[in-house]
């Protein structure tokens, strides 16, 4: 597989977010099973996992250091700090905790839960509007400067945030959720990360599922799948958007692939500092998905591609709104 470079880190082209091996999607997988897919895709090329301490929380950090540890060398592990864990229980309590005695704290935490001397890619979850994001970024700077941490990252920041931490520490990537029908980073994010060379990593780059053409109307989603909650999981919104849909089927069928690499390959080409991460439990929708990197989009088939997606309207909010609100700060 071809690299791409986040900053000056460079990575596989296409990553693996290993969210989905947490309870996110319903009851977590198999560990055996789960270790053989994230193992799986390094074996296809991947080079760049993500993970977060939010995830489980902690159990997907784990996860992740098991599966890698024999291959450390060789891969790029992103992860995430931010939300208000309890460090004793591993309760996520609410809000937001970004003061630099607790990324002190939960970095050391993270490099354990990982097995690993360094976290190459270190991202603030989100914004915290409590601690100036300076005051972020420098607690970082000291974790880069201790060894402990390569590259960092911020996830769903607004473009001021992002020019100010910036300016205390290099910012090497931005990730932030991106996908044909979600498009909030395109007008100030996207242009910000060409100006300052920050790569940009998009999260459910396949719609959380939808853009693959397999979930419809009649799908039923478990209580405990985030997306039974979702407003653009509603059976309004996905009889709504199937639309969307429609199009990279039909896209694909032209190009002899599939809607998911489609999708994928839709962001491939809309910069060269973009590093889209799917995930999935499934190790042959893991290369189904990297086939995208084989689909060739050319600026013609860009623009008929925008050309239609500029008379649809996506239905329903992206996010529940408590969770929007943390977003763009």
């Amino acid at each position: 597989m071809k690299t791409r470079m986040l900053g000056t880190l460079a990575v596989s082209e296409i990553g693996f977010g290993t969210m989905s091996f947490a309870s996110t999607y319903g009851q977590a997988p198999d560990r055996a099973e789960s270790l053989r897919v994230i193992r799986g895709a390094h074996d296809l090329g991947v080079t760049f996992f993500d993970t977060a301490e939010a995830y489980g929380p902690w159990t997907n950090e784990v996860l992740v250091g098991e599966a890698l540890a024999p291959i450390r060398n060789e891969v790029v592990i992103a992860t995430k700090f931010g939300w208000d864990i309890d460090p004793l229980t591993g309760e996520r309590r609410p809000g937001l905790n970004s003061r630099p005695d607790h990324i002190r704290r939960v970095a050391d935490a993270m490099l354990a839960r990982l097995g690993t001397d360094h976290i190459d890619l270190l991202y603030q979850h989100r914004v915290d509007p409590d601690v100036p994001i300076e005051d972020v970024a420098g607690a970082v700077k000291d974790l880069i400067a201790a060894g402990k941490v390569r590259h960092f990252g911020l996830s769903e920041a607004g473009a001021a945030t992002i020019r100010r931490a910036h300016a205390v520490q290099r910012v090497s990537a931005i990730q932030s959720e991106y996908s044909l029908w979600t498009r909030d980073p395109e007008p100030d994010v996207l242009p910000l990360c060409a100006e300052l060379g920050i790569g940009f990593v998009p999260w459910s780059p396949l719609g959380a599922g939808y853009l693959t053409g397999k979930i419809d109307t009649a799908t039923q989603f478990a209580a405990d799948d985030f997306r039974a909650h979702s407003p653009r999981f509603s059976q309004g919104a996905r009889d709504a958007n199937q639309r969307i849909v429609d199009l990279l089927a039909k896209v694909a069928a032209a190009k002899g692939g599939t809607p998911a690499q489609v999708a994928l390959a839709w962001l491939l080409a809309r910069a060269p500092f973009v590093v889209p991460i799917f995930g999935t439990r499934r190790l042959d929708r893991v290369a189904e998905n990297l086939g995208a990197a084989q689909i060739d989009l050319t600026a013609q088939d860009m623009a008929r591609i925008e050309s239609e997606f500029a008379g649809m309207t996506v239905e329903g909010l992206r996010l529940p709104e408590a969770v929007l609100s943390l977003s763009y700060r």
